[in-house]
């Protein structure tokens, strides 16, 4: 229902994660019996979550070792991995300078040019150690490297920027990236991202796209939504752009994977997000925080070293374990930042899905009191969900 914000002007309301609650139904499973596993672009993998392709949480060793574990890490082709043929000092000058600083110096680091030499390098590193090379680059780099990234055999490519669409203007003088052409041509599948609707979802599917990233603005460093105003909660976003996938699978007889991407810190956000229509999720500052991380402890989004308009920050999200505690536990802490996948198959088993498909289907409700509800002793202790 359209709500009246002015006489020229009416909105409909929109959904965070953290408004939503799960209601189990009339059955309950053993955790055991959920079944957590899923299919991207043809790869197979135990734990539908993804690291995102930020410079503090994916590196070679990352992404191999989440490969290892069963998840999968996406490593940014147009970051510090491949500017920098040893980006260890480059790093270590990131975590060390102060607030004011920083902008100026993320400015001055990403300034370096691409290496299509070390893009071919990275990918083969992580493939020479058995892990799924998934790669992501902007519309602009997959214009300039998409060669390069076909020959050095990815396996997966994502493109990815704020807002990505098939309808999309550009000056005279720049040539824009044809989706549809790109998924053609490369040798491995694409997705495609990010988008917050229907209508700009069943776009990309018909495109081309393997799957489809949805969320703007949502992440923990990202500030898009305070630079620009744009965005759509989490919780209403993924619901519409699933219905959208559901829709073209209807038409064509093809599935296409939904993402839910940014703004998921809990296992209880993963279990949200896929219960409104996602088939995996997308995450960066919980992986920010493993001891293999490259980020020293620190977490900055794609968008953080823009030249003329940084759309994100640094922030400081410390080292709370190993990644395998992380993803598969035993969990260290008390605040659902540990063994995702051990609370998404409790959740499962909880709300009766044996599958992440039935797991879509369970009841949703409306509940803005579901984090705080009870919970005064935890957030006057700062303990548990009171942190």
């Amino acid at each position: 229902m359209d709500i009246q914000i002015g006489r020229g002007k009416t909105a409909r309301r929109a959904y965070g994660i953290d408004e939503i609650a799960l209601v189990p139904g009339l059955r309950t499973l053993d955790p055991q019996l959920a079944d957590t596993s899923w299919e991207i672009g043809g790869v197979s993998r135990d734990i539908p979550i993804i690291a995102s392709a930020m410079d503090g949480v994916v590196d070679v060793k990352m992404a191999v070792e989440l490969s290892r574990l069963g998840a999968l890490g996406v490593l940014n082709l147009e970051g510090i991995q491949t500017r920098y043929e040893d980006p260890n000092p480059v790093l270590d000058r990131i975590a060390s300078v102060g607030k004011t600083e920083f902008v100026p110096l993320m400015q001055d680091i990403y300034a370096k040019p691409v290496l299509p030499e070390l893009i071919e390098k990275r990918i083969k590193e992580i493939k020479s150690q058995g892990g799924v090379a998934a790669v992501s680059l902007t519309p602009a780099g997959a214009s300039k490297f998409g060669k390069t990234v076909a020959d050095a055999g990815a396996d997966l490519v994502f493109v990815q920027a704020t807002v990505v669409s098939t309808d999309h203007s550009s000056p005279d003088s720049i040539d824009p990236l044809d989706l549809a052409k790109f998924c053609e041509e490369m040798p491995m599948p694409v997705l495609l991202g990010n988008c917050v609707t229907y209508e700009v979802t069943l776009q990309l599917m018909k495109a081309g796209a393997a799957g489809v990233m949805v969320g703007i603005g949502p992440g923990a460093a990202c500030t898009s939504r305070g630079v620009l105003g744009v965005g759509v909660p989490q919780a209403t976003a993924v619901a519409d752009c699933a219905a959208a996938r559901d829709d073209y699978q209807k038409e064509s007889g093809r599935y296409v994977p939904i993402i839910a991407d940014g703004g998921l810190v809990t296992g209880g956000d993963i279990c949200k997000c896929i219960a409104s229509g996602a088939d995996g999720v997308m995450m960066g500052s919980p992986f920010a925080r493993a001891k293999e991380a490259p980020g020293r402890g620190f977490h900055w989004g794609m968008a953080t070293p823009s030249p003329v308009l940084p759309r994100g920050t640094r922030i400081q999200v410390g080292t709370t374990g190993t990644l395998a505690q992380i993803l598969r536990g035993p969990a260290g802490l008390d605040d659902g930042t540990h063994n995702f996948k051990g609370a998404l198959q409790t959740s499962m088993g909880t709300l009766g899905a044996r599958t992440i498909k039935e797991m879509q289907q369970v009841e949703v409700v409306i509940a803005p009191s579901l984090l705080t509800e009870g919970k005064v002793y935890q957030k006057a202790q700062q303990l548990g969900m009171g942190k």
